[in-house]
């Protein structure tokens, strides 16, 4: 995520840190380097304008305090000023005290709103929020079927259930047919107990007329809690015009940006609050059901700068592993007889469930982007890993030592791998071994 822009803004920072006495015409400099770069990375002209005019003031107070190193004090100030660029504070969901609480889905065709749908079901499913789907897209060919074999993976009903009740809605002409249909999607939500209701609506290529009053009479039919716009995060300034569309069209209490796990050059998420005062409150970073992340603004500040996130760290970490396992682990490793393969192959799939290596590597201090590309993190090599001591007998990971050339050569078959592989994890399985017994 802000790979590039990363990359960039923490090399011009790094000229000012080195010094121990800066100028107006280093920071001058400095600044004119970062307005490059933020508008390379698609953030939009008035933002980057108002942004580097006001870490311009900031900065000239700051290089007088000499008792600060004053390089430090300017990071400070960018890291402060990038995160009020996206919102400042964390913001959450507003739920109804009473009854279900409506959010809808808005957006282009093609920025993620069915799969967002899903994702944000899953984590709500995970808060004790008993959510339901509502597919209220009715131009999208298999929509619906989409949306319920998401639902079904993630264990969250789809309304209306009745398949009959759509497609007597797909015979009237209209936007009468659609609001029966979400209307009799949210009493079977209701009846069914659901706390929260997400309805995903249809999108076009482009904001229309049509769209507009097709949404604004959802969201008077529903009076919806929230109204989220989901963006493509690769959309650049024309995030922009986007959210301008929907803020001025339906009105919206949030964003979600997707896809911001690729190419995306970060253009999107720090125009959209800069240029409408919409709130990001979630992030797509991936395929997976649970590749939705709450959005912190401070948190997100201090990635881009490369000074990590731990925080987010620590918060998956907690959501992916087992305590227990992790305790029973730490135990055998520091006991006398120390881990063994079973051991090491149930802290492989902890470490496996936290996600991809290079975006957890992203999360801690110091490692920023120019450091995540010279490690060689291939996610490929842990399922290589994983197969090799699954080839094992029980006997064999209890006991590696056992492990003789011909058992080695049966191992590097049965797992698809070569024997030199087998002989490579062993080494550093013992050296492993070695390094824990120290501590």
């Amino acid at each position: 995520m802000f790979t590039a822009l990363s990359e960039r803004l923490t090399a011009a920072l790094k000229r000012l840190t080195g010094r121990g006495v800066l100028s107006e015409q280093d920071v001058t400099e400095a600044l004119r380097e970062i307005r490059r770069h933020l508008l390379e990375a698609d953030v939009s002209f008035e933002v980057t304008k108002d942004f580097v005019e006001r870490v311009r003031q900031r900065a000239v107070g700051a290089i007088a305090v000499t008792a600060i190193n004053p390089g430090q004090q300017v990071v400070k100030l960018v890291h402060d000023e990038i995160a009020a660029l996206l919102g400042g504070t964390k913001r959450g969901l507003d739920f109804a005290s009473v009854g279900p609480t409506v959010m809808l889905l808005v957006g282009l065709q093609g920025s993620g709103k069915t799969t967002t749908a899903a994702k944000l079901a899953r984590r709500l499913k995970l808060e004790q929020k008993a959510p339901g789907l509502v597919a209220a897209d009715l131009s999208r060919p298999a929509a619906r079927e989409q949306l319920e074999q998401l639902g079904a993976q993630i264990g969250v009903p789809v309304f209306p259930r009745e398949q009959r009740a759509l497609k007597e809605s797909l015979t009237v002409l209209g936007s009468s047919s659609l609001l029966e249909l979400v209307r009799q999607a949210l009493r079977e939500a209701e009846k069914a107990r659901c706390r929260t209701v997400i309805v995903d609506t249809a999108g076009r290529l482009q904001i229309d007329a049509e769209l507009m009053d097709e949404l604004k009479a959802l969201r008077a039919a529903t009076s919806p809690r929230e109204v989220l716009l989901v963006a493509d995060g690769m959309t650049g300034q024309d995030a922009v015009r986007i959210a301008r569309g929907f803020q001025e069209g339906v009105g919206l209490t949030g964003a979600i940006l997707t896809k911001l796990d690729g190419d995306a050059r970060g253009g999107a998420a720090l125009s959209i609050h800069g240029a409408t005062g919409v709130p990001i409150k979630y992030i797509g970073v991936g395929e997976k059901g649970d590749a939705l992340e709450p959005f912190n603004p401070a948190q997100v500040a201090g990635r881009i700068l490369g000074q990590g996130d731990v925080v987010a760290l620590v918060e998956k970490a907690a959501a992916t592993m087992d305590a227990e396992a992790a305790q029973r682990l730490e135990r055998k490793a520091l006991s006398k007889q120390g881990m063994d393969l079973a051991d090491f192959l149930v802290a492989l799939k902890q470490m496996q469930a936290m996600g991809p290596i290079k975006q957890v590597l992203g999360l801690l201090p110091g490692v920023n982007a120019q450091a995540l590309k010279a490690v060689n993190a291939d996610d490929r090599r842990l399922k290589h890993v994983e197969a090799i001591v699954l080839s094992m007998t029980p006997d064999e990971r209890a006991d590696p030592s056992i492990l003789t050339g011909s058992r080695r050569l049966r191992i590097a078959k049965g797992a698809g791998r070569t024997a030199q592989e087998v002989n490579r994890l062993l080494e550093q399985f013992q050296q492993m071994r070695k390094l824990l017994k120290r501590t």
